[in-house]
Order: structure tokens, then sequence, then C-alpha cells
């Protein structure tokens, strides 16, 4: 296993590396051209000048982050926030219209850090400084791997396009001890291109997390009301480094290395007080924890790759990749025992999982006649995981001892081999984009602990098909059909019960099928002198669904699971809109109206069918004031979710941003986050034996002030235009 000081001394090489070679100015390279780049493609309306603030192409739209200043000092979770179709709750979760069984990409390929549970901790961590668009893709082609049922939000870096060397360095400080900054540069030397970034960040953490819980009295009729409270504070701490290199033999080839590192480290301390009430209003149980959590995550991938052009539109890609991923915590805990006896008893969990991930990918993209366009393309995904838990408890006083029966070891394997083939053509004012994808997945579960093992291999097929009509210059018309997959995660199949606390456990299951949904959207496109007015009509039709199960074992102990509920679908409108006022003022507002149905009758638990109607929204407005300074007010609103036993409850926050220009090379920012104090997370479980309601306060609001420096070559004017003239 590598070693955190291994690590940070093979990425910063890289990074020391790629400063040694800013001596001279001499050209930088243009971005290299892959499949997922925002560049135009048959049947795509993009307007020269100023990057428009919303592409659109037969299959994806692109909205550029470039002049949002929560980016600017945030992460990318505030950047996602004002992106339309994505929602992002408190923790940093992500959802498409709804459904968090999203893949994140960057500049079209997998990350590690975006995987499980972390997910959310990755887009809260890492800076949207990086991040020039976001292509967000609710029905992708056959050439994308089907994995995420709502679809894919593809992160696109920025490409330097600078003659020279270049780079720019960023700084940030907030309230709360915030901080964060950053540096990139780059540099070419005759064939070769080196480039690098650095990024650091400081976060602070302080929640307030209140559960109010219901469940039958064993000793006899009624409820049993138990309460919980517990606040948290603490620090978390992100370094990243990336370094790479392009050796361009000849103008048609290019041979690609890169080397990315990323670390977060989190440091809280919590305590929490639990009450329990009987039916008759006596003291059952009570006691108080005082708990501190330490996760240290280390992510280190390694890519080579290889592209011949022969001309556009038709090249030869091959990567490979390996990623290596360590995520350690120690969560120690002293329990102090108020009712029915006094008493301590000490607790300490420490979970070390390993994740190893090879990937192999081919493409091939050729121009036929007729301005038609072929791809075909085979991808290998080899995911290794191991899952140790060692569970450690004894009298508040010592001596301490494993627990053997809390403690397991559990092995995840995976293998996905895909093949895909896109046919594009325009026949006139119609263009049509087909594609067929076939997986062969191979899953090996070894739960080492109980003696268990279990493998499933099934071979399936992902068709797609999207159409756009072309009314007129301005107006279009779009509608397309795909086949999407959700995987369980590796802790989701794993059978063994892993004990939380007193009144709380988690058990995976092993039985978990893939959840598969059938997506169906159509929708019309306006864009005339700077507006953009998008509408969009979807539906979503799920079998095998995946969801969370909640069980009351009794006594108060509740278990967590994982089940194929039966089926669900959902459908909604959507609506965008981008452009500009009157006084050099810019909106971009979207909005949804979702139905949401989930057929639980299979958990046999009586939760039958359950439906409900919910909404999100979000806008920005941005002020040009002058030539110099801009001012920015966002906010957005997510309703209700709906789940298997319960729901979520709507969340909103609103932001506000200034930016002043300095000169052509210095600016500063201002930005104030959650003005309103509003972002929170709260959900509701209802079933006939068990009752909870959760709210959890993260204490979001925060003021930053920052500044960017650009140097070296030509650089791109820090000018506020959301799309120049024409849009």
């Amino acid at each position: 296993m590598f070693q955190r000081s291994f690590w940070l001394a093979t990425a910063a090489f890289a990074i020391t590396g790629s400063a040694a070679f800013a001596q001279t100015p001499a050209p930088v390279r243009p971005a290299a051209p892959n499949a997922t780049a925002p560049g135009p493609a048959v049947g795509e309306v993009v307007v020269e000048g100023t990057a428009p603030p919303v592409r659109t192409s037969i299959d994806r739209q692109s909205y550029t982050v470039a002049n949002d200043l929560q980016a600017t000092t945030g992460s990318i979770s505030d950047a996602l926030r004002n992106v339309p179709s994505v929602e992002v709750d408190v923790n940093g979760n992500v959802s498409l219209r709804g459904d968090s069984n999203v893949t994140i990409l960057i500049d079209g390929k997998p990350s590690g850090r975006f995987r499980g549970e972390n997910k959310g901790q990755a887009l809260q961590s890492l800076p949207a400084t990086q991040i020039e668009r976001v292509e967000v893709i609710t029905n992708p082609s056959a050439a994308f791997n089907p994995e995420g049922s709502a679809g894919i939000i593809n992160l696109i870096t920025k490409k330097t396009a600078k003659p020279g060397f270049a780079g720019s360095l960023r700084a940030n400080v907030g309230s709360s001890g915030r901080q964060n900054g950053g540096l990139s540069i780059s540099r070419k030397e005759g064939e070769f291109t080196f480039s690098g970034d650095l990024y650091l960040r400081h976060d602070s953490i302080k929640q307030v997390f209140n559960s109010d819980r219901e469940f039958q009295d064993p000793a006899g009729p009624g409820f049993v009301t138990q309460t919980l409270r517990s606040g948290s504070t603490g620090a978390a701490d992100v370094l990243g480094l990336r370094g790479g290199v392009d050796y361009d033999p000849d103008p048609k080839t290019r041979i690609s290395l890169e080397l990315d590192y990323s670390g977060v480290a989190f440091d809280t301390k919590q305590l929490e007080a639990l009450r329990q009430t009987t039916a008759a209003g006596a003291p059952r149980t009570a006691y108080d924890n005082a708990t501190a959590l330490r996760q240290d995550r280390d992510n280190l991938e390694a890519q080579v790759s290889y592209r011949y052009k022969w001309a556009d539109d038709h090249e030869f890609t091959a990567t490979a990749s390996r990623e290596l991923s360590n995520d350690d915590r120690d969560r120690p805990i002293l329990r102090t025992f108020r009712l029915p006896t006094n008493g301590s008893a000490f607790e300490l969990s420490q979970n070390r999982n390993h994740f190893w991930s090879t990937r192999l990918k081919v493409d091939y993209s050729q121009p036929l006649p007729d301005e038609a366009k072929l791809k075909l393309g085979y991808a290998w995904d080899a995911d290794d995981n191991d899952y140790e838990l060692t569970f450690t408890r004894g009298p508040g006083a010592g001596p301490y001892a494993v627990d053997p029966v809390r403690s397991n070891l559990f092995r995840f394997d995976q293998q996905v081999h895909a093949a895909y083939l896109t046919y594009e053509r325009p026949l006139g004012d119609l263009t049509a984009l087909a594609g067929l994808r076939a997986e062969a997945t191979q899953i090996d579960l070894d739960q080492v602990t109980q003696g268990l093992k279990a493998s499933n291999d099934y071979v399936r097929l992902y068709p797609s098909l999207h159409l756009t009509y072309k009314l007129s210059d301005i107006q279009q018309l779009k509608t397309s059909y795909s086949r999407r997959v959700q995987r369980p995660q590796a802790q989701d199949y794993n059978p063994f019960r892993v004990y939380v606390n007193p009144t709380n456990q988690f058990q995976g299951n092993p039985n978990l099928k893939p959840q598969v949904t059938d997506s169906f959207e159509a929708g019309y496109q306006y864009r005339k002198q700077g507006v953009v007015l998008l509408a969009t009509g979807y539906y979503r039709r799920t079998r095998d669904s995946v969801n969370d199960v909640f069980q009351d074992l009794g006594g108060g102990v509740i278990l967590q699971t994982k089940a194929n509920i039966g089926r669900s679908q959902s459908a909604g409108v959507e609506l965008v809109a981008n452009g500009r006022l009157p006084g050099k003022v810019t909106y971009n507002i979207s909005g949804n109206a979702v139905w949401n149905e989930i057929d639980a009758r299979d958990l046999g638990f009586g939760s039958g069918v359950r439906s409900a109607y919910t909404a999100f929204g979000r806008a920005s407005l941005g002020w040009q004031v002058s030539d110099k300074d801009f001012l920015q007010v966002q906010g957005f609103v997510n309703g209700k979710q709906l789940l298997s036993q319960g729901y979520r409850k709507p969340q909103s926050g609103v932001n506000l941003g200034y930016r002043h220009k300095f000169n052509d090379q210095f600016s500063g920012v201002v930005t104030v986050q959650d003005v309103l104090g509003t972002q929170g997370f709260a959900s509701v479980i209802d079933t006939p034996l068990y009752r909870e309601r959760n709210k959890s306060d993260a204490r979001n609001r925060a003021v930053l002030l920052g500044v960017t420096y650009t140097f070296g070559g030509r650089q791109r004017d820090q000018g506020f235009d959301f799309g120049g003239p024409g849009g």
C-alpha cells in the first residue's frame, strides 16, 4: 500500500518538474481534442465570440461557470447549485431532476473520488476554479458508460490556449477560518507541453443534528419516544496536485501522461445526548456520547493516452489508467450511561477501505458520406475493493479488546467489458444519432469473516436514440431515449450486520440486482440575439429500484439496509431561460416540476404505492455595473423528495457575489454563502411501527474574500460577459 508520504512526494515531483520548464516564453499547446470536449458536433448550436452561457448539442446541454462568482471562491458543489437540472443538498450530494443516481465525470473520464458515500465530500472539497463548463447529459448516448440512472454530469476543466508561459495564482480567505488557494501553470518546450496544478483548501465544520424517533414499546402498548441531540465541530484540509506532459511528434499524433493526486483529511468532534421515554412517560434509557472522527482519504491516478488524428472527426484514441484510493477512518466513542445504570464504555471503529481501479478505453470515429459520422469503442473497467472494519471496545477505564463479532473483512471485485457503436447522420432538417452498447459484467463477493462467497455474471444491452429537427434558424425540436443502469455500491452487497450504535445497525444485501431505467425526453429550443429558451418534458420508468429500507428490530434498534423495492416512475417538465435585460443585467433561470411514484409493495412492510408532486428551481442575476465591477445574486429551492418510506423536506439558499477588475491580470472577489442561513437537511420516515424525523443544520453561512492574478502569455479578459454579442 502506498504511504501518504510517497504519494505526496510523487505528485509534488510532477508539479515541480512542470515548473522547471518555465524559463523562456514559448507558445502553449491548444487543448487536446476528445469526445467529451464541448466543441461543435453535428447538430450543435454554437455562436461565435465569447463562450456562450448555454450550448446545446444533440445529446447534452452545456453551461458555463466561468462567470459564477461562487465558483471563484467555492467548491464544485457551490458551482453546481447554479446549473439547471442539478440539485445539491447541504452535504454535497447531487441529484439530477430529483434522482440521486448520478455519474460524475471529469473531461469524460470517471474518478474514484466520486464513488459511493464519498461523492458528496469530494464535490465539497475540490475547487471550482478548475472547471470551465458543466455538461448535463440526462439521456446519454451509447458512447457513454450507462452507469447512473439519472444521467451524467461531465465537468469540463479549463484548457490552456495562450501563447508563451502562462499561469494563474488564486487565494481566498473567509470567515470561521476558511481559506483556499491554487496555482496553475503551463509551458511548451519544442514537441513537449508541460502543465501542472496545485490547490489547497481548509474548511471549518460546524453542524447541529436533531433526531426524534418513535417505536413500539416492548413492555406494553403505545410508543417509546426517543430524542437525540448532537453538535459537531472540526475542520477539513484538502491538498491537490496534478502534473501532465504531452508529446506531439507530428501534427497528427499526441502521446500524453498525467499524474493526479488529491488528499482530504477530516478531524471532527461530536457531543450527543440520547434520551428515551416510555409510553407511560417514564424515563427508559439515557446516555451521552463524546465522539471523535479522524478520516484520511487519498486518491492517486496515473493515465497514459495516445491519439492519432487524420482529419476533423476522424481519429483514434486509446487510454489506460490505474487508480488507487485509500480511505482510513478512526471513530473513538466514550459513552456515559445515565439510565438504567451508571457507568461508561469505550468503542473504537477503525475502517480501512482500499480501492484499486484499472481502465482501458479505445475509441475510433470516422466521417462518412452525406455528413454522417460513425463511432466505435471498447472499454474495460476492473475494480478491486477491500473493506476492513476492526471494532474495539471495553469499559470506560479499560482494558480494551477487539470484538470479533463486530469486526469483519469484505472483498468486492467487479469487471465490466463494454463495446459500443453510434451512427449520426443529418437527413435534411432532421438529425439522428442512434447507438447500441453491450456490456458483460462479472461480480465476485467474498465476506471473509462469515465465510460467504457469491458471484453474479450477466450481459445486457443499452440502446439509445436522439433526434433533432430544425424548425428555423432559431428554433429546434429534440427527442431522445436511452437505457441506463444503476449498479449498487460495493458496501451495499456486504451481508455483515454492522453495529453503528446501540440504536442503529446497517446491513448490506448480497441479493441486490442492478436498477434499470428507461428514459424518454422531448424538448423545444429557442435561441435568438442572446436569449436561450429551453423546454423539456421527460419520463423515466425504473425496474428493480434500489432504495434504503428501515426496519424496527425491537427495543428501539433500527436496521438500515438496501432492497430492490419494485418499480418506480417519474415525469416532469423543465424550463430554462438565459439572456440579457436592459442595463447590462443578465439572467439565468430554470425550474422543474416533477411527479414521482414508488411502488414498494414488494417490501412487505405496508409501504404500498406512494406518489408525490414536487418542484425545483434556481435563478441567477448578474449586473455589470461598469467595465470593472460586477454584482451577482443567486438563489435555489429544492422541493420535497419522495423516499420508499418517507420523504426529504425542501431546501433553499441565497448567495451574493461582487467582483472588481483592477487590471487585465488582477481581480478581487467577495462572496457571501447562505445569506439567509436556510441551507439544511430534514427527512421523515413514517411507517405503522416506526417513525423518525431528522434535521441537520450545517451552518454554511460564510463570507469569503479572494484575489486572482494571471501571468505570462496573452491572458483572457477577466470581463464578466455572460455570452458576448449575440449570446
